[in-house]
């Protein structure tokens, strides 16, 4: 079997500005309706609605302190990636909103098109051996040491997050951003196989 192919610098360089870009527009078509999402990102924007700090400020500062752990459990090369990736999408995030925008119709919309959006933006980012950094390097580290499964970290982290959105967002706008979720997890979960990507 021939050896799998590997991206080029450049590569790296337009699938992750490619991935970043998308991410951060589907965290605008997210943010217009005044929904959520989960993970880090998720965190990230509940802190922006509360605070009123921009979610690119945000996202980029509550990252900060997963980096150190990411180098010692998944290399430089990784975690300078995520690095990049998360401050890219925290500065397209600061600007897209005087470039572009964005006034769902309706909250099911706007959830649909974010999961289907940003699962293309993380899809890029993930194959360029990336991520958006966060609950995934401590979940992926919980794993490995503790033997505790990885998705299951991440749900758990999701399931605290939504609950601390209803105390914060009207139910039913919280329900609309679970089948957000709900699209962008189906997009990876189907898309991000390894059994049918070479191209590492």
């Amino acid at each position: 079997m021939a050896d799998p192919i590997r991206h080029s610098t450049f590569d790296d360089a337009q699938g992750l500005a490619f991935g970043a870009a998308m991410c951060a527009f589907g965290v605008l078509i997210l943010t217009g309706a005044g929904l959520v999402t989960g993970q880090t990102a998720g965190a990230a924007v509940l802190i922006s609605y509360v605070t009123g700090y921009s979610f690119g400020v945000v996202f980029f500062v509550i990252n900060l302190p997963f980096y150190a752990l990411a180098w010692f459990r998944l290399g430089a090369a990784f975690t300078l990636k995520t690095f990049l990736s998360v401050a890219l999408i925290s500065a397209i995030s600061l600007v897209l909103g005087d470039l572009v925008q964005v006034d769902p119709a309706h909250p099911a919309v706007a959830a649909m098109l974010f999961g289907m959006v940003s699962g293309a933006g993380l899809l890029a980012i993930f194959r360029h051996r990336a991520s958006l950094g966060g609950v995934g390097i401590v979940a992926f580290d919980l794993q490995e040491r503790l033997g505790w499964r990885a998705g299951l970290v991440q749900l758990g982290f999701d399931i605290v997050l939504f609950a601390a959105a209803l105390m914060i967002l009207p139910p039913t706008l919280v329900l609309w951003s679970l089948l957000g979720a709900a699209v962008l997890n189906a997009i990876i979960a189907i898309n991000h196989r390894k059994d049918l990507y070479i191209g590492t």
